[in-house]
This record gives C-alpha cells, sequence and structure tokens, in this order.
C-alpha cells in the first residue's frame, strides 16, 4: 500500500531518478475551481437580470452541459484526447485536425445549449441571455490560471537537479493557454498535450514518447499526477513510478491503480525525489 502523507508530514520513502514527468490539471494548476470561479462570475449577470441563484446556476449548467456533451458528435475523440465538458465550455479549439473542425463548428450551438438549458431549469426562458452568458464565461475563464501555492518554488526547486516533463491532456490550445496563463512553461524540458498527437493519457504511446524527449528510461523518471486511471494507471504500464497527489483526500478502492507514493500536495517532493549519482 502506498505511504500516505497527512497533513502531519509522516515520514516517507525515496525515489531516486533522473526525470520528473508532471501533469497539469489539478495537479499544478487548479481547473475545477477556476471553472466554478467564472461560471459564478457570469452567473453575476443572471442574478441582476433575472434573480436567478447564482449556485443554482452553476449546478444547473453542470447537469445540462454534460448532458450534451456526452449526446455530442465527438464524444469518442473527447474521450480520447481527454477534452473535458468544461473545457468545452470555452477553449476555441484550434488546429488542422478535421476533430477539431468538428468541434469548433458544434462549440456555438452546444454552449449556447448548455447555458440555455441551465436557465430554464431554473425557470428562466431568455436565449438571449443564455448568449451573453457565455461570452462572459468564456472571456473570464481563458483569463483565470490559478496555480497551487506551492507549484512554482517546488518545480523551482527540482529544475536544479533533475530533467522536468509535462504530459497533460486536452485540445492543442486549451491546454497552451493555461501553461502559458500560468506562466510554467520555461520549468519544462518537454511538455506534450495530448491533442497534438492524437492520444493521451493511459495510452502508453504518449508516456514513451516523454522518456525519448527526456532521455531516461522508465526505471529513471516518475510520474506525478492526481488521476488513479489517466496518470497513475497509465504510468504503471509505462514501467514509471508514480506520485499520486491527492488534494481532495479520495478514497482508492480496489479497482484502483496503487500508486507509490500517495501525497496531500507537492511540498514533500524535494525530500522524496533524490538525483542519481
Amino acid at each position: 500500500w502506498p505511504t500516505c502523507l497527512a497533513c502531519d508530514r509522516m515520514p516517507h520513502q525515496q525515489m531516486k531518478v533522473r526525470a520528473v514527468i508532471f501533469d497539469l490539471d489539478e495537479t499544478l494548476i487548479e481547473e475545477e475551481t477556476s471553472n466554478d470561479a467564472s461560471v459564478l462570475a457570469a452567473g453575476e449577470i443572471a442574478h441582476a437580470r433575472r434573480g436567478v441563484d447564482r449556485v443554482a446556476l452553476l449546478a444547473a449548467l453542470r447537469k445540462r452541459s454534460r448532458e450534451l456533451f456526452l449526446a455530442g458528435p465527438l464524444i469518442d475523440y473527447c474521450r480520447n484526447i481527454g477534452i473535458s465538458t468544461r473545457e468545452a465550455l470555452w477553449g476555441t479549439f484550434a488546429g488542422d485536425d478535421p476533430s477539431l473542425a468538428q468541434l469548433r463548428q458544434w462549440m456555438p450551438t452546444y454552449r449556447l445549449e448548455s447555458w440555455w438549458g441551465a436557465l430554464n431549469e431554473l425557470g428562466v426562458d431568455d436565449r438571449a441571455l443564455a448568449a451573453e452568458l457565455v461570452e462572459i464565461f468564456e472571456s473570464d475563464r481563458s483569463r483565470r490560471h490559478v496555480v497551487f501555492a506551492e507549484s512554482e518554488r517546488i518545480l523551482h526547486h527540482l529544475r536544479k537537479n533533475f530533467r522536468l516533463g509535462l504530459i497533460t491532456n486536452g485540445a492543442p490550445d486549451i491546454q497552451g493557454t493555461k501553461i502559458d496563463g500560468a506562466k510554467l512553461a520555461s520549468f519544462f524540458d518537454t511538455i506534450i498535450i495530448s491533442g497534438d498527437h492524437g492520444f493521451g493519457k493511459p495510452d502508453l504511446r504518449i508516456f514513451q514518447l516523454a522518456l525519448r524527449r527526456l532521455e531516461v528510461a522508465a526505471h529513471e523518471a516518475v510520474m506525478i499526477g492526481d488521476s488513479l486511471n489517466r496518470d497513475i494507471a497509465g504510468a504503471r504500464d509505462a514501467g514509471i513510478r508514480t506520485i499520486w497527489i491527492n488534494r481532495y483526500q479520495r478514497t482508492l478502492s480496489e479497482s484502483h491503480a496503487v500508486p507509490d507514493i500517495e501525497l496531500t500536495d507537492l511540498r514533500d517532493l524535494p525530500t522524496i525525489l533524490i538525483p542519481t549519482d
């Protein structure tokens, strides 16, 4: 069973590695809370105009956007690349890939129907307001990039002794905007975005690509991420050791991949990771 580091800073094992590979969303930056904050910001307009409760609107939008997304024309592509419902509400989906072009065509309808459906659920039938909320949310979310408090300090420390890589699932424009907005690009020797390659975590190929670019063997690297299915299981299958960042104290089930180490945040990484001689 993994070593669990809770708030009391328990002792832990150490790993000798040459390269450290990070996930992005919910590992280095706050994704879900940023999305919620942007919805609530748009909800201020809905409250001012029609008395809509912002929190209720957030819940309704989650429900309606998910329903539409799962029934959408490119759900298999989105699952493969790692494009989420919340990202589909604001990304531009720039790029030459035919699937991205199809997403660009569908997005205006998807976003309007998501917001209009959410308003309808709260008793407000106002397509003009829905269209306004689409624009407000897109603008706010594209500028909101919150980095976890310890991320930059830890990356700066590790950069001195290790080769650093980043593997993130998603559309190139969305993930690129997050990385640039969070000012994290300069820390990494290589950055791999699934949408640039047509496959994403947990696909073995994306981890092998990272190893090649970092010029290390699998046993010389460690993968750090929050997703047991994508980050931990995928890296484990590639022969890479793993550290699970469990910020929200989720519980491991028997069906989950078991990480080598479990942490509640990134703060202990400098004492866990030891450069190889």
